[in-house]
């Protein structure tokens, strides 16, 4: 039995050693060569720092909308629904979701809707929107700033980001650069 428990204790000390403490230090060391240095990147405003990788939740009309949460944006409880797509509880926000987009944008047939303006992601925090999403949104916005929709459009396409490797994905856009952009642009437009 003795020799049972030292082999026990050695192997125990041995992955202490590797994994607490060999391993930790690696993704350190790697965590260092990243942007922001293992802590995460912001984008420092006026209103504060906002991360960069989660999705702000932009409610007023006169901004991009992010895709809908289910964790209301809130990185502490990421994650989806996870309803089924039948479900009649899904139906129900999803049909509240569709009134609230036709609401603010009257003019967008409902066939042209894109389903991540109504559908929540995954994690509930992707920062992201298509470039199809980002335009659907262009009238209402141009409309509730009072700005001209090409120069709206103009800074959608502006924003547009590459997939990842110029070809991986699809061509995309942050809303939280975006929503930044549109904010400067105004300021300079109404000078």
């Amino acid at each position: 039995m003795k020799t049972h428990l030292l082999s026990a204790l050695r192997l125990t000390l041995v992955l202490l050693i590797l994994l607490g403490g060999m391993y930790t230090l690696s993704v350190w060391a790697v965590a260092q060569l990243a942007p922001g240095k293992g802590k995460g990147i912001t984008i420092d405003t006026q209103n504060g720092a906002w991360p960069v990788q989660i999705a702000q939740a932009f409610r007023s009309p006169g901004y991009f909308h992010a895709r809908p949460s289910a964790v209301d944006h809130n990185a502490a409880g990421s994650g989806g629904s996870n309803k089924a797509p039948f479900d009649s509880v899904y139906l129900s926000v999803l049909s509240a979701r569709i009134d609230t987009f036709m609401r603010y944008n009257p003019a967008i047939p409902r066939k042209d809707i894109p389903a991540e303006l109504l559908t929540a992601g995954g994690s509930g925090l992707d920062p992201h929107i298509s470039v199809q999403a980002a335009l659907v949104q262009v009238p209402r916005i141009s409309r509730e700033r009072n700005l001209p929709g090409a120069e709206v459009e103009k800074l959608v396409m502006q924003a547009e980001e590459p997939p990842f490797l110029y070809m991986f994905g699809p061509r995309k856009i942050h809303v939280l650069r975006l929503n930044l952009a549109l904010d400067a642009f105004e300021q300079n437009y109404r000078k």
